[in-house]
């Protein structure tokens, strides 16, 4: 039951603050999986990645009810070149540890973290 209600809160908030700042998947999912559900940081991520495409198609679905609000030609330009990184991405994901896994996740939040607060 603590895992239910661990991974219903965990969506609620990767939910909303994904819809507030495009954020929620890797920023919140992942360390809430690892932390709060115990799996490992490879799980994690992919587990993560999965739920994504559950929230991002709830989000567009609702922005797109707004004229112009969704750029179309960044969306497929961005899309299909992600789309091409993650394929390999999660290919090197797999080949790495877990523990270099949180470490490089770790990095990358305090970076991006310090960088927005400094450049807000």
């Amino acid at each position: 039951m603590k895992f239910f209600i661990s991974a219903i809160v965990i969506g609620l908030l990767a939910g909303l603050l994904g819809a507030l700042c495009g954020v929620g998947g890797g920023l919140i999912m992942v360390p809430a999986f690892v932390l709060a559900l115990g799996i490992e940081h490879k799980q994690a991520v992919a587990t993560s990645m999965a739920v994504i495409i559950v929230t991002a198609l709830a989000a567009t679905a609702n922005n797109s009810r707004i004229s112009g609000l969704i750029d179309w030609k960044i969306v497929l330009t961005v899309g299909l070149a992600s789309a091409v990184a993650a394929w390999f991405g999660s290919d090197l994901m797999r080949t790495l540890s877990n523990q270099t896994l949180t470490r490089i996740f770790g990095c990358m939040l305090i970076l991006f973290g310090v960088r927005m607060l400094w450049k807000g």
